[in-house]
């Protein structure tokens, strides 16, 4: 036997039920990931309190989304110093498309973490660089298309297609 970590149950009229995972593997854009493995290694910055990660789906896309809480000392925190620390220690699609800063991860009554309360990224959640307008034909067109297929509001002449949440597959 297999164990997958997959749960189901049998029906009545025979079929089997597939009800989700005893565990948080995912699959995204074709690869297993283990999403406690990303908030083990988003938990080891000195500035990162508490973590959360979740997938979630805008626009009919996947995305991985990191959730955190800073130590009351660490006032200030970019998401691109938490980006590049994700980046030298996991592979690339192992890496966050948004991070969320909160005060306080959302807790059920019973204390545990309430992934349904977690709030959808807003643009400022979303790695960006300095902007710079596109210049030229072939720079707007190509920004009007990422903003499209991405769901973003603007792309500037710097961004990267897949720090913007794109991958192979769009």
């Amino acid at each position: 036997m297999y164990r997958t970590g997959d749960l189901g149950r049998y029906l009545p009229d025979g079929n089997i039920e597939y009800l989700g995972r005893n565990d948080d593997q995912v699959k995204l854009r074709g690869f297993r990931i283990e999403l406690s493995e990303i908030e083990a290694v988003l938990a080891t910055h000195p500035a990162v309190h508490e973590v959360a990660l979740l997938v979630r789906q805008d626009a009919g896309e996947k995305r991985l989304v990191a959730y955190f809480t800073v130590h009351e000392a660490q006032r200030t925190l970019e998401i691109e110093t938490l980006r590049s620390h994700l980046q030298t220690r996991l592979p690339d699609y192992m890496v966050p498309a948004a991070y969320v800063r909160l005060d306080a991860l959302p807790l059920t009554t019973n204390g545990k973490l309430d992934r349904k309360a977690l709030p959808e990224p807003d643009a400022q959640a979303l790695i960006s660089r300095g902007y710079e307008a596109p210049q030229g034909e072939v720079e707007n067109l190509l920004a009007t298309i990422w903003a499209e297929v991405l769901q973003v509001e603007q792309v500037g002449r710097h961004d990267h297609f897949f720090e913007l949440g794109g991958h192979s597959l769009l």
